[in-house]
């Protein structure tokens, strides 16, 4: 039996790993801090009603087809680029959107898909640095006791660093709020926190492979903005392959 099976708070480093996961039973946490979660936390934040992840360009195109063209926001990214027609995937620019009132499509490489693949799990959350204090505040007054798999999203099966030091964060909260109970905690858990606890956010978000980027395009506020610890109160759901919080 893989060890984490006898754990229960374990992190998987990429959406890759849920091909093995049974999720049934389970509450997922999905990370994708830079940016897709970070972006549909911010997203609620700035008064969206509904966020609808989707697959792919193609998807996201089709769901809008549903709603009235004034009564959503259309963004997303593949492989860092922004869609064709598409709204900016990152939160600072998508803010600019007049998002309150209205759902946001939305699609991404990593984050989104992470979270449809993570659907069957009973309840399925989209967490980043931004909101870990409401997520982690969700989880122990609503799930005590069930096994908690953190999903970080990762870039095309390979692990993010800015996604290992959320889950970190996350496990750090946990382990300040439960204890250290090895019969709790998994290996990977653990290295995750190591991770979270070696550096502070924004030095670790900047130094990753996706913030090296986003600095070389002019974006480190945005960057900086998912660096942020603990500082939205919003705890998005999936149910029925929509978001609300």
């Amino acid at each position: 039996m893989s060890e984490h099976f006898r754990h229960k708070v374990h992190v998987l480093f990429s959406k890759e790993g849920l091909e093995h996961e049974h999720l049934e039973g389970k509450v997922a946490v999905v990370l994708d801090v830079l940016f897709a979660t970070t972006t549909i936390v911010s997203a609620f934040a700035e008064g969206a009603i509904e966020v609808i992840p989707t697959l792919d360009e193609a998807g996201a195109n089709a769901e809008a087809q549903k709603h009235p063209q004034d009564g959503f926001v259309l963004a997303g990214e593949l492989y860092a680029v922004t869609l064709p027609g598409f709204a900016p995937p990152t939160p600072l620019a998508l803010a600019k959107h007049a998002l309150e009132g209205r759902r946001l499509i939305y699609s991404t490489t990593n984050g989104t898909v992470a979270l449809k693949q993570s659907a069957q799990a009973d309840h399925v959350y989209a967490a980043a640095l931004v909101n870990g204090k409401a997520i982690v505040q969700r989880l122990l007054n609503e799930h005590a006791g069930k096994s908690v798999l953190i999903v970080c999203s990762g870039s095309m099966g390979s692990p993010n660093l800015e996604d290992m030091y959320g889950a970190g964060y996350l496990v750090d909260l946990l382990v300040d709020a439960m204890g250290a109970d090895g019969d709790t905690f998994s290996d990977a858990s653990l290295a995750a926190r190591a991770v979270y606890r070696a550096e502070p956010a924004e030095q670790a978000l900047l130094r990753s492979r996706v913030g090296r980027i986003m600095i070389e395009r002019g974006l480190q506020d945005e960057v900086q903005f998912a660096s942020q610890l603990g500082v939205l109160d919003v705890v998005p759901e999936l149910k029925l392959g929509h978001l609300t919080a």
